[in-house]
């Protein structure tokens, strides 16, 4: 692994340990050369994820994209960092579990309101207003009110 401070190619590993829920392993480094420690974490990866684009264009899924859209969505909400990386991992597995290598973005979104919905009613909405791309009020109130609709019971 090659140090991110100097450069230097060989670095040692000192500690190694699972996550939290097992998903990845933390590996604590160290670099011989210009004395810095720092920490990387190594996960399973099932098969190469590509995105389809509503463009049609093609880039490579990127889990710390979704990662991060998921940290927006739960900003500020009560729940937990390693929750969130285990939403992300849920949701990564499942991408990579469909046994498909093209994902549509519309799918990897739906998946990922599905998701939230079941965490955070307020995530949820959050996610959705910048999925569905609401430009007034009226676009939340609408969204809020097949909300509500969907909670009732039929």
């Amino acid at each position: 692994m090659r140090c991110p401070f100097c450069g230097h190619d060989d670095t040692q590993v000192k500690d190694s340990r699972p996550t939290e829920d097992s998903s990845a392993i933390r590996r604590r480094r160290f670099c011989g050369s210009c004395g810095q420690r720092f920490t990387t974490v190594e996960r399973v990866q099932l098969r190469d994820l590509t995105v389809l684009k509503t463009d049609n264009r093609r880039v490579a899924f990127d889990r710390d994209k979704l990662a991060r859209s998921v940290r927006i969505a739960l900003r500020k909400r009560p729940i937990e960092e390693e929750r969130i990386e285990r939403i992300v991992n849920g949701i990564v597995r499942q991408l990579e579990a469909s046994g498909e290598t093209d994902i549509a973005s519309k799918q990897i979104g739906e998946l990922v309101m599905e998701t939230l919905k079941g965490v955070d009613p307020v995530a949820y909405v959050r996610f959705a207003s910048v999925y569905r791309n609401f430009r007034e009020a009226k676009d939340f109130e609408t969204f809020l009110g097949s909300l509500g609709e969907s909670a009732e019971p039929a």
